[in-house]
């Protein structure tokens, strides 16, 4: 006895050696028959972590486990990921394992799927990413291949917390399963086959971008029978939960050439409305045990036919509930007298046949009776729609009836009375002569808030009428914080803008006496400081959806810091653009003009502008306007009126207010009767200290005109002239908006004002040029404009104009000894003149032949014979000769 219980441990111990031991004898011919199992089948790129063999989880089978598999698209879906899984396991039994896989596939009987993600996708071409199966060249190779491998026959299969994605962009369709857990198991024996099957998942379903199912609840429990030789399935006892509505259902679906044979009808088991609550979705029904209805709710359908590519089953889909009614426990509102009849039909199996019919859907809350209907047709091609309203429903009754959660409060009396027929290819080209509307629509009391504005909009009053071809807003008065609205108008394509995700397009007359634009901000917005010098993270954006042109009369316009008045002009908004064209206004005792574009489509939003100023009141504006202090700071000293025109462009700040150090552009400006008050800015005392001939409060500016560019934060200032008294003064430079400067001034003054040694100096020069000299004087103006630094070159001036004078007299002196040397050589030219005319000049003329025919002669003159002239013509002689001598440097003097 104990020999044969050792014999039967020592044998237990060998087989858990093995068990134990045999995974890794078997786990590298393993992985390398999957690594080649793919490669043979498969036409995409696959990866997996690890192959794991084990024959102790599964005993006494054994099991293999890939790790983290990942399948990949080829072209033309390129790296897009087919499937993840983090877990896929297969259990087979121990013996296939010695089977050579080369001749005899290895049979699978369990296939266990752990956090799956599997995308489909079918691409506007008609490709589809999903078949990667390589395919055969001929059918021997076809039989060969199929005996090497695996092959399944499955027992029993399970998929846990997965996810399927099928996006369908030729229909723009989409379907969603989500947290899927899904599990079978059978008796399978000969040819029919029974499979017990339990499914749990969230379904959403989007078609030409209308959600129809959003995250809806499903579970499934069915049991088939698996009729594998004709390829039929047949429901036997069903039972399926969409959210918390049940569905009974039986039938079979049939595989065919092309398609599937389907038979299937369904309907709920039991009739009371809470059935109807229950088709809602969870997140907006709320729990449904604390809701008291009365009335029925009846569904059930049909569908029956083939499903090919070119027909569908023909459908038979009844919704019905009459005199119904509903009460939330913890609400006080009863919603009452609800009528639903719907169905949903195709009677000839062409898709475009189906159409919905909504005959009545009625209800009540309190006095507040609403009624509409409505027929579609044609709903995959061009739908056609044909609807009435009729009612008046208390928006804020809504979440007092029913749970849903709404971001913002809501109320107002909403009256409809309207007739509406069309197609939605009318509507997307706007083919106004097929789109037919009869009616209006009244909305008053409305109260709208959003975390996008600071204020609610509060309605009023708002009328719109429908009119075959046109739709008018005849009315609408509102008002948010302080700002109030009146407008008019034509809309264009509403039902456009609706409907079909078009941008709304109207004409609008917008009138407002008081009109804030921090209203319209969001928080943090013009009321909050700004630093001008830095991009904020976010800004206001100009809404996508508008496309309309209004026109605008406001009586008082509040802009941050400023005041406008009698604001008009026209507003064109576009593409996230908006066009102001003939904008005018009241401001700083003036008039403004606006000519431009501000483009918020980008990131940043950006402005083009022509800015008008007539008459601007210099002080006010100056002092109001950031933008005028940065591009010309100096002026703030000033009195007077301005004339100016700006073209600049940049960016735009959160609050819509320029970036100084984005902003480029010119400006012109004229200065009209405008006098200075230096006592208001430091640059002037400085200057006057400086140069004491300056008084600044005398200088006149009326009419002066300077031009000016800016560019990358730099204000460049181009040369311009102006004068004080009869000094003329050149003013040319640049400063930053950062407040840094650099300027120069040159004054052209007059001799007269640099001080008593000079004009001490002028005084002795006898000659009236001297008052007509002037000097340059330099004046470099530098650091900040708070805080300037000036330095003038007046003494090296001084020193220059002392130096010219000195050099004046000194010419003046020589020019008076030359003078005196002209005399002398005149009166020996002239002769000496006595009383006696006719003796002088015969004297004379003879002296001056005698001498210019001795210089001619050398000096060897005849002997006159009179003595007498021989006395008067020998010192003339002389004379002339040292003076001569004396011009021409030849004659020796002493100092």
């Amino acid at each position: 006895m104990k020999k044969k219980l050792k014999i039967a441990g020592i044998s237990l111990l060998i087989l858990i050696t093995l068990l134990i031991a045999s995974p890794f004898i078997f786990q590298s011919q393993i992985k390398d028959m999957v690594r080649n199992y793919i490669n043979e089948n498969v036409n995409a790129k696959v990866d997996f972590d690890d192959v794991n063999l084990s024959f102790i989880s599964s005993f006494p089978q054994a099991n293999v486990t890939l790790d983290n598999l990942v399948i990949t698209n080829f072209k033309p879906f390129a790296n897009d990921t087919l499937a993840k899984v983090k877990v896929l396991s297969l259990d087979m039994s121990i013996k296939e394992l010695f089977k050579n896989a080369e001749e005899d596939p290895i049979i699978v009987n369990s296939i266990n799927i752990d956090d799956a993600l599997v995308n489909l996708k079918t691409n506007a071409e008609g490709q589809v990413n999903w078949d990667i199966a390589k395919a055969s060249s001929n059918t021997a190779t076809t039989t060969e291949t199929s005996s090497k491998g695996f092959a399944f026959d499955i027992e029993n299969y399970s998929l846990n917390n997965s996810a399927f994605n099928y996006l369908d962009e030729s229909i723009n369709t989409i379907f969603k399963i989500s947290n899927l857990n899904h599990s079978g198991n059978g008796t399978f024996s000969g040819d029919v086959s029974e499979l017990d099957t339990k499914t749990e998942a969230n379904v959403t379903f989007s078609f030409d971008g209308t959600e129809y199912l959003s995250n809806n609840s499903i579970k499934l429990d069915a049991l088939l029978d698996l009729d594998l030789t004709n390829s039929k399935y047949t429901f036997k006892d069903n039972k399926a939960l969409i959210n918390d509505l049940p569905l009974e259902f039986k039938g079979f679906v049939q595989l065919i050439e092309g398609g599937q044979n389907i038979d299937i009808s369904f309907e709920n088991p039991g009739s009371t409305f809470k059935d109807f609550l229950a088709v809602i979705p969870k997140t907006y029904a709320k729990n449904l045990d604390n809701v008291d209805t009365s009335g029925n709710f009846k569904i059930n359908g049909i569908v029956k036919g083939q499903a090919t590519e070119t027909t569908i089953p023909i459908l038979d889909i009844n919704v019905l509930s009459n005199n119904a009614s509903f009460k939330f426990a913890d609400l006080p509102k009863r919603v009452e007298n609800i009528s639903i009849n719907a169905q949903i039909k195709n009677e000839s199996g062409n898709v475009d046949d189906t159409y919905v019919n909504l005959n009545t859907l009625d209800f009540k809350i309190d006095q507040d009776q609403f009624k509409s209907s409505a027929t579609i047709k044609n709903l995959t091609k061009n739908m056609l729609v044909d609807a009435h309203l009729d009612g008046v429903l208390n928006l804020g009754n809504l979440n007092q009836a029913y749970p849903i959660e709404l971001e913002n409060e809501l109320k107002g009396i909403l009256k409809a009375k309207l007739n509406t027929s069309f197609d939605m290819n009318a509507i997307e080209t706007n083919a106004y002569e097929r789109i037919k509307n009869n009616g209006s629509i009244e909305l008053s009391d409305f109260v709208f808030s959003s975390a996008d504005i600071v204020n609610p909009i509060n309605i009023n009053q708002a009328s719109v009428n429908f009119n075959p071809g046109t739709i008018t807003l005849d009315k609408f008065i509102a008002s948010t914080g302080t700002t109030d609205l009146n407008a008019t108008g034509t809309v264009n394509n509403l039902l456009g803008f609706l409907l079909s995700d078009q941008k709304l397009k109207g004409d609008f007359n917008l009138q407002s006496n008081t009109f804030k634009i921090s209203d319209f901000m969001v928080e943090g917005g013009s009321d909050a400081p700004v630093n001008q010098s830095a991009e904020p993270a976010t800004a206001l954006k100009i809404p996508a959806f508008l496309d309309c042109s209004i026109t605008a009369d406001a009586k008082t316009v509040y802009y941050d810091n400023l005041i406008l008045k009698d604001v008009k002009g026209n507003l064109k908004i576009a593409d996230e653009k908006a066009q102001l064209n003939n904008v005018s206004s009241s401001l700083f005792n003036g008039n403004l003009t606006l000519e431009g574009l501000v483009d918020t489509k980008t990131e940043q939003p950006t402005f083009n502008m022509n800015v008008g100023a007539k008459n601007f009141d210099i002080t006010q504006s100056f002092n109001d306007l950031n933008l005028l202090q940065a591009i010309a700071p100096i002026t703030k000293a000033l009195q007077g009126k301005l004339n100016s025109t700006i073209n600049l462009s940049g960016k735009l700040g959160q609050d819509f207010t320029p970036l100084l150090n984005s902003i480029s552009g010119d400006a012109f400006a004229e200065l009209l009767t405008t006098q200075i008050q230096p006592k208001n800015e430091q640059l002037f005392s400085l200057l006057e200290n400086k140069l004491s001939f300056l008084d600044f409060s005398k200088l006149n500016l009326q009419d002066l005109k300077t031009k000016l560019s800016f560019d990358n934060g730099q204000v460049t200032v181009k040369p311009f002239d102006i004068n004080y008294k009869d000094i003329k003064m050149t003013i040319d430079g640049s400063h930053t908006f950062n407040n840094t400067m650099d300027y120069k001034i040159i004054f052209d003054v007059p001799a007269k004002y640099l001080g008593n040694d000079v004009n001490s100096l002028i005084s002795k020069i006898d000659d009236n040029s001297v008052n007509n000299i002037t000097i340059p004087v330099t004046a470099n103006i530098t650091g900040n404009t708070t805080q300037p630094q000036v330095q003038t070159d007046l003494t090296s001036g001084v020193k220059t104009l002392t130096s010219q004078l000195i050099e004046i007299e000194k010419q003046k002196l020589i020019n008076k000894g030359k003078g005196k040397l002209t005399d002398v050589v005149g009166n020996i030219l002239g002769g000496n003149q006595s009383q006696n005319s006719d003796s002088t000049t015969t004297q004379s003329n003879g002296g001056v032949k005698d001498v210019i025919g001795g210089l001619l002669n050398n000096g060897n003159t005849a002997t006159p014979k009179d003595t007498t002239s021989n006395t008067n013509t020998e010192a003339p002689k002389d004379q002339v000769k040292d003076a001569i001598k004396g011009l021409f440097g030849k004659k020796k003097t002493k100092d």
